[in-house]
């Protein structure tokens, strides 16, 4: 398998599953400025879209979008537990987590990368990620992780685009239980590895 990769964007999620997941695979790192790999190729010839994540399987099948990406991952290695059995509450549970994180806390940190968003508009996306993450906060009390006391690739998910708090300018430290389970995860070995290949962690 290969997966498609920049470093700390929300192609972080994917890397963070496959290494928790313990499944072989080369990262290729694919610039989110330039299109291109390292050897040049135009990733555009890749992926259309021209954004990351993307995993190639062995016999050449492409998978987009992080979501269905990690899912896929998951159940690569049903022993390790990172999504619910197929079918199960559990399992749409976790979509449902999938879904808020890409629509409510992914994309509305989209605007504050981009340099052409007016401030005013930069204010309202902060606004609204605070509304958010006071939630979060309310949803973690008592828990370990999104789901319980399992790790999914939910956290994995939450855990990329919260890091993208301190580059933004999110203040999130009057959160406890969301401070908390984002140093819970980020201690984890799975997690530090993938970071330090993407160059993350010394």
């Amino acid at each position: 398998m290969k997966l498609y990769y920049s470093p700390g964007a929300c192609s972080l999620s994917p890397h963070i599953a496959l290494h928790e997941a313990g499944l072989a695979f080369e990262p290729v790192l694919a610039s989110t400025k330039s299109h291109k790999l390292q050897d040049g190729t135009d990733y555009y010839g890749i992926n259309p879209l021209g954004y990351v994540p993307m995993l190639e399987l062995d016999d050449g099948t492409r998978l987009r979008e992080g979501p269905a990406i990690v899912q896929y991952i998951a159940d690569q290695a049903p022993a390790k537990n990172l999504a619910p059995a197929a079918g199960t509450m559990g399992r749409y549970r976790l979509q449902e987590w999938l879904t808020f994180i890409g629509t409510e806390i992914h994309k509305t940190f989209s605007p504050l990368f981009n340099p052409a968003t007016p401030e005013e508009y930069k204010v309202i996306s902060k606004d609204k990620l605070k509304s958010r993450y006071t939630w979060l906060d309310g949803q973690l009390a008592g828990k370990q992780y999104l789901m319980g006391d399992t790790f999914s690739v939910a956290d994995g998910y939450l855990f990329t685009v919260t890091n993208w708090t301190k580059p933004t300018g999110v203040d999130i430290s009057g959160f406890p239980n969301l401070t908390a389970w984002h140093a819970r995860v980020g201690a984890r070995p799975a997690v530090q590895e993938a970071m330090k290949a993407e160059g993350l962690l010394k």
